[in-house]
């Protein structure tokens, strides 16, 4: 149950990166710290306690039954790569705004872009 606090924690501290800082690079963190939020909460709800994950003769009809979904694990994975290639993009559009504007607030490149 804690987990569920954990990942809405981590979802709130993000969105509020995004919408209270003003710095282009916090804004991508606090993009990868609501993902990383999402991605605990995807696994916590996955998770189910007290199956050993470990197949033997004698839990195998208890471990067809109530053995962890893989689903939830897949789309995490698949999203952590994601989630990799778009904070790179993300980062390498900041370095090319910051060579050409010389600033990474966010009011003030609007402010130059007219």
């Amino acid at each position: 149950m804690i987990e569920y606090a954990f990942g809405t924690v981590f979802v709130a501290t993000g969105i509020y990166c995004l919408v209270m800082k003003r710095n282009l690079i916090k804004k991508i963190m606090g993009l990868g710290i609501i993902t990383m939020g999402i991605h605990l909460l995807l696994i916590t709800m996955g998770y189910r306690e007290g199956i050993p994950p470990i197949v033997t003769p004698e839990n195998l009809l208890t471990f067809s039954r109530y053995s962890v979904d893989p689903i939830p694990q897949a789309l995490v994975l698949t999203s952590i790569v994601i989630d990799l290639s778009i904070t790179a993009l993300a980062l390498s559009m900041a370095v090319l705004i910051y060579r050409k504007r010389k600033t990474l607030d966010t009011k003030k490149i609007r402010e130059l872009f007219g």
